[in-house]
């Protein structure tokens, strides 16, 4: 079951105060965590450890400034199979998201099969990714590149529903 197919699981109000600090800050003390949910040390490390367990909190992660490590360029691809075959789309799901230049993969609806949002270091990296990565794979018949100008961020997680929601 994927994590989108899985059921809503309750949260109570410890629960979505623990995240709504977590999402504010991942790198926060256990013992601030505890301090602003307004519980005990002790209980704010085991929620947060049932948090993990129950699949609701999937990891915590470092954000990078792209540009300062050499990838200041980022685009987005729009990716068209040529065919259908679930061998292939196996394949191609399994492969591209590992190489290192891949932010993103979206599967999605449409005209597109899916859209990858990657980093590159110039403009040159870009076209040669493209190249050696995608038109040169024999399940894809089409993709569409289109440059990141500015990103703007939206929410730093998920909205987290209130009580009887």
């Amino acid at each position: 079951m994927s994590a989108s197919e899985q059921p809503s699981v309750p949260l109570d109000a410890v629960d979505r105060r623990i995240l709504s600090e977590l999402l504010a800050d991942a790198r926060i003390s256990n013992a601030a965590l505890a301090q602003r949910a307004g519980i005990a040390p002790s209980t704010a490390l085991l929620r947060t450890r049932q948090l993990v367990e129950r699949g609701i909190i999937e990891g915590y992660h470092a954000e990078l400034n792209l540009s300062a490590v050499g990838r200041g360029v980022q685009a987005l691809i729009s990716v068209k199979l040529r065919v259908h075959d679930r061998d292939q789309i196996d394949r191609f799901t399994a492969q591209v998201p590992q190489l290192p230049e891949v932010l993103s993969m979206f599967h999605v609806s449409g005209g597109t099969d899916y859209l990858l949002h990657v980093a590159v270091a110039s403009t040159t990296a870009l076209r040669d990714w493209v190249l050696d990565h995608l038109a040169t794979d024999g399940a894809v018949g089409h993709t569409e590149t289109t440059l990141v100008f500015e990103h703007f961020k939206g929410q730093s997680g998920p909205l987290l529903p209130g009580k009887g929601e």
